[in-house]
């Protein structure tokens, strides 16, 4: 019986040294894991860090999107352009470029995102696309305003400054002569809420 015993005792002791290690093997994995996982999350808050609104936009352009405005107002199309400070939803008759600024929220983002890759695209901004629609003599409706609310304005922008464009506002269907124009609308690019070609008349 003492011979058994004396016998037991080394493997007992070599049994509690295994579980010590096996025990100090399975903390130092856990602690590599919990050292990875922080670094992966480090590294996807940095990444987050650096993700522009415009760069999620990219990534769903082809896709529906719902742009809800601080004014009140949403709209829906297919997302067929993201530039450096606007979009542009294509409706069913109607292009409507919206500036960043005026929106307050978007339904339709996916968790993804794509880069510009083309300078010249990221330099195509608000200003640039509001002076292609003068020269083009478009008629426009014009959505202005803000979190207090919104008017509609129908017609022709005369031209674009650095942060601000002159609207020669007219009936909706009228031509641009000088005798029809009723106001010479100035609109600062922050009040400014969408603008889309009318074709009907309504917004």
């Amino acid at each position: 019986m003492n011979i058994d015993a004396a016998r037991a005792a080394p493997y007992a002791g070599r049994m509690r040294w295994d579980a010590l290690f096996d025990d100090l093997e399975s903390q130092f994995a856990e602690a590599d894991r919990l050292a990875l996982d922080a670094e992966v999350n480090e590294r996807a808050r940095a990444e987050m860090v650096g993700l522009e609104l415009a760069d999620r936009l990219r990534a769903v352009l082809g896709c529906r999107l719902t742009v809800y405005l601080s004014s009140g107002e949403s709209f829906s199309g297919t997302l067929t352009h993201a530039g450096g400070d606007a979009l542009v939803l294509d409706e069913e008759q109607h292009q409507l470029l919206i500036p960043y600024a005026a929106a307050g929220r978007y339904v339709g983002l996916g968790r993804l995102s794509l880069a510009e890759s083309s300078s010249v695209r990221r330099g195509i901004g608000l200003g640039r696309a509001l002076r292609g629609m003068a020269r083009d003599r478009a008629e426009l409706s014009v959505l202005v305003g803000n979190a207090g609310g919104a008017m509609r304005l129908a017609g022709v922008i005369d031209r674009v400054g650095r942060d601000y464009f002159d609207l020669a506002v007219l009936m909706p269907g009228e031509a641009r002569r000088s005798h029809q124009v009723s106001q010479i609308a100035t609109i600062p690019f922050t009040a400014l809420a969408a603008i889309r070609s009318r074709r009907t008349n309504e917004m």
